[in-house]
């Protein structure tokens, strides 16, 4: 049975290795595209029978998820704005799809039921990349088939009308003095108005402030109004002018009032990567020099600092020689369809490699990873980025092997994330368990990708060459160029550009890259195919020699490394090769494979007041900064204050309250580190970090440690724990019903009240049989054991023990106590009046 096993292994593997490099025929390309579009049915059907008009599904609930109605997410929430968002997101989605007839009733009611003037805080920055640029998107293909006079006769530029009155609303975020803009808008009220709820916040991330520019100039030159392009042109020059002058490179948060950099890694992932990414499009879609000069300079240091192919590590951009994490977000996965977009098609590969590598050890590619590929952060939302450099490398080299990839990319969705109502993102690849969203980006972008992938430009509706994508794979169209004129008051002066390549000022041609060299991508991936390790065939690690500079008697260097734990052994036939004291030997010691996780010490909380008493207990996870708990013998004892705001990434409201208290914070919005600063500056002792994820809980989830910033972390010296959102939601709920709750941190082995397994006790016991009555009274005792004349054994035993009595053994029989039990038919434990206090039992 092994045999067929290992058999049936190897043959799928050699199948699976095949069909990668096999060239896919049209028919089934076919198949693929129709599954695709099942796919879709499927999870847009969903939405609009259990959740529209929501703004998503809830797809294990079969429910939309209002803002309000669903115990918050905190900052992932703020995506939703009682505006239908998975609708507007998905209008040109139905247009890539041919499903031109469910386009134009989408469209339809989306200009009967929705509603912008809510009283909702949003993320301008979701709001621009979904909303914003879904109504464009969708205006755009509307106003192309009404122009067609194929459909759409009745179509008014509705559409267009939302977006203006949208963009109005989101236009308040950039009244600062720098020109940033706020991160958050209330859509009816502004920033400033004192019913906005909002306005307090001080820093932004590079993205949120950077990707503006594609939507708000497309509005500026369908609208007429050059206001919106003019606040997008202005938060990128302020961008740009604070990068750092020496490295070229740009941080990830910033202050929005002064421009001071708040955090000072810099990478291509997450809070930075679509600032990148518009730079590139914005350039082909306003055809406006300076944006291509920026991105270039700004991909030469990317190209200089992070990038270590196949990886891309963040680094400190005052000193970007050192990474400042060993571990990468999955937004990076877009990178490589941006160097496809460059023409850089050597590192677009080898990264791109490394990522599906990535997906056949996890199934997905995890929220993060570390360089070794190991997961970092389990959770997988069905994002769309390493699709897209799937159909970006595809375009570009015509490899089949990508159509391979995207057959993976689709059977993984439906095997792992496919539920009865949609499709649900992965809260832990490790473990597979679901998580109850399904995010508007999954509709928008990941069904866009994978059909374009597998389909002709015969078979569309519209010619894709004549549009960009978006970061949210909107569509609008290069036309824009040149049809309608830029922005006349601001425009700004080109920089002086860098050593040029081949790329600076060209499109990628394909004739060019690849000159009757088919190959040449796979050239590339070969070295690549098993960077995980996974379909390795087994290999037992080489003897490797090395060279030693040695005293002597050979003995100071091989006992230092004996000391880490490595063993050397000289060859019989060394020679010195004429220099004194070096060697040549053999390392005998082979390094063991690491486990793939890295041990969490679990920690825990005890609530200690009344009514609780140490009864309650809750699971946490630890940090790898602030007070090591472990070394603490009593662990960190305090009372809980709720942080005001809640994220604790702003100015505390009730600072004087966290003085010498243990404070809880939610996650979100800001990093770990930050909070702790902020919260220990004000005095708090202690802080608990609640999870933001609705329902999150350390059954389902595994442990994992707090990172810090990217920067030292040393001045932090409080302890920090943290909790999941179910058990966060017993803290909160104590607090709320006591008011007064004090808590205990410790580590869980050292948890309060926790019965110590005890070695048991040995005596020696001297038992004498005697008639009932008999009893030598001057014998004290505390145990007497009765047994019933009746029974035959009871004469025997007293028979034999008068036999002993008359020839007594040499020793006496000894026994444990815990060998006398319920099995006794009569057990009587009694206290002699005649024993002394002082005696012994």
């Amino acid at each position: 049975m092994m045999l067929k096993m290992l058999l049936f292994a190897c043959l799928y593997s050699g199948w699976a290795k095949c069909q990668e490099g096999q060239h896919m025929t049209p028919d089934e390309k076919t198949v693929i595209r129709d599954q695709i579009i099942e796919m879709f049915d499927h999870a847009y059907g969903s939405y609009m029978k259990y959740a529209y008009p929501a703004d998503e599904l809830m797809p294990l609930s079969c429910k939309g998820r209002v803002r309000g109605q669903e115990p918050s997410r905190g900052d992932i929430d703020e995506s939703l704005g009682k505006f239908s968002l998975t609708l507007i997101d998905t209008l040109d989605t139905l247009v890539v799809l041919n499903k031109l007839d469910e386009f134009e009733d989408a469209v339809k009611k989306a200009v009967s039921d929705v509603r912008l003037d809510n009283d909702v805080v949003v993320s301008v920055f979701e709001t621009n990349i979904r909303v914003l640029g879904g109504l464009l998107g969708a205006h755009v293909m509307a106003d192309l088939f009404r122009q067609r006079g194929e459909r759409m006769q009745w179509y008014k530029d509705e559409l267009l009308h939302m977006a203006k009155d949208l963009g109005h609303r989101l236009l308040p975020a950039f009244n600062t003095t720098s020109g940033l803009p706020y991160p958050k808008v209330n859509l009816r009220y502004g920033v400033l108005n004192p019913l906005a709820r909002t306005g307090t916040e001080t820093d932004t991330c590079t993205a949120c402030a950077g990707t503006m520019i594609l939507e708000f100039a497309a509005l500026s030159r369908l609208s007429g109004e050059s206001v919106f392009e003019e606040h997008a042109r202005k938060a990128l020059d302020v961008l740009w002018n604070r990068r750092q002058k020496e490295s070229d490179l740009v941080g990830t948060v910033i202050n929005i009032h002064n421009g001071e950099w708040i955090r000072r890694d810099s990478g291509v992932g997450a809070g930075i990567d679509s600032y990148y990414e518009y730079l590139m499009k914005a350039y082909i879609l306003l055809g406006d020099n300076v944006f291509l000069e920026r991105f270039n300079i700004h991909y030469s240091a990317i190209m200089k600092y992070i990038s270590q192919p196949p990886l891309l590590l963040s680094v400190h951009m005052h000193n970007p020689t050192v990474s400042v994490r060993s571990w990468m977000d999955s937004l990076l996965a877009f990178f490589p369809g941006l160097q496809v977009l460059r023409g850089d098609l050597k590192p677009a590969i080898e990264t791109h490699e490394m990522l599906y590598q990535v997906t056949k050890q996890h199934k997905f590619l995890p929220e993060a990873f570390t360089s070794e590929f190991r997961v970092h952060w389990g959770q997988h939302l069905l994002r769309p980025e390493f699709a897209e450099s799937t159909y970006y490398l595809y375009k570009a080299t015509g490899d089949p092997y990508y159509l391979r990839v995207g057959q993976s990319i689709v059977e993984k969705l439906n095997v792992y994330a496919r539920v009865p109502c949609g499709f649900a993102a992965v809260q832990d690849v490790r473990t597979g368990t679901h998580e109850d969203r399904m995010d508007s980006f999954f509709l928008a972008e990941m069904f866009k990708y994978l059909y374009l992938l597998f389909s002709e430009k015969s078979q569309l509706s519209i010619n894709i060459d004549d549009y960009i994508f978006t970061t949210e794979a909107h569509l609008l169209p290069v036309s824009l160029s040149i049809k309608q004129p830029p922005c006349q008051d601001n425009i700004t002066s080109v920089e002086s550009s860098q050593e040029e390549d081949l790329f600076t000022h060209t499109c990628p041609s394909t004739d060019t890259l690849f000159p009757n060299n088919p190959s040449f991508a796979k050239s590339i991936r070969d070295g690549y195919k098993y960077l995980t390790g996974v379909g390795r065939a087994f290999q037992p690690l080489p003897v490797r020699e090395i060279e030693l500079p040695l005293h002597d008697n050979g003995m100071e260097s091989v006992e230092f490394l004996k000391s880490m734990g490595i063993s050397l052994m000289p060859i019989n036939d060394a020679s010195s090769k004429g220099h004194k004291g070096v060697y040549q030997i053999k390392l005998v010691a082979e390094v063991s494979q690491t486990t793939e996780e890295e041990e969490v010490v679990p920690l825990i909380v005890q609530l200690i007041s009344p009514p609780f008493l140490g009864r309650t207990v809750l699971t946490a996870g630890p940090a790898k900064f602030g007070l090591d708990l472990t070394k603490q013998e009593h662990g960190m004892k305090g009372s809980l204050v709720k942080a005001m705001p809640y994220k604790a990434c702003g100015p505390l409201e009730n600072a004087m309250d966290i003085k010498g208290h243990i404070a809880l914070a939610l996650r979100g919005d800001c990093m770990f580190a930050a909070k702790a600063r902020q919260l220990q500056d004000a005095g708090a002792v202690g802080v608990i970090f609640i999870d933001h994820r609705e329902g999150s809980n350390s059954d389902d989830s595994p442990l994992f440690q707090m990172v810090g910033d990217g920067v030292s972390t040393a001045d932090v010296t409080i302890p920090l724990v943290f909790l999941f959102s179910r058990e966060g939601q017993v803290l909160l709920d104590a607090l709320d019903e006591h008011h007064n709750v004090d808590v205990l941190l410790l580590p869980k082995e050292r948890q309060l009240g926790k019965d110590k397994p005890e070695k048991p006790t040995e005596m020696n016991i001297e038992i004498r049989l005697t008639e009932d009555g008999q009893l030598d009274e001057a014998f004290q005792h505390t145990l007497e054991l009765v047994l019933e004349k009746t029974a035959e054994a009871v004469k025997e035993a007293l028979e034999k023990n008068s036999q002993e009595e008359q020839h007594p053994p040499p020793h006496k029989h000894s026994t444990k106590a815990e060998d006398f039990g319920s099995g006794s038919e009569s057990l009587n434990q009694s206290s002699d009046s005649n024993n002394d206090a002082g005696s012994e039992p």
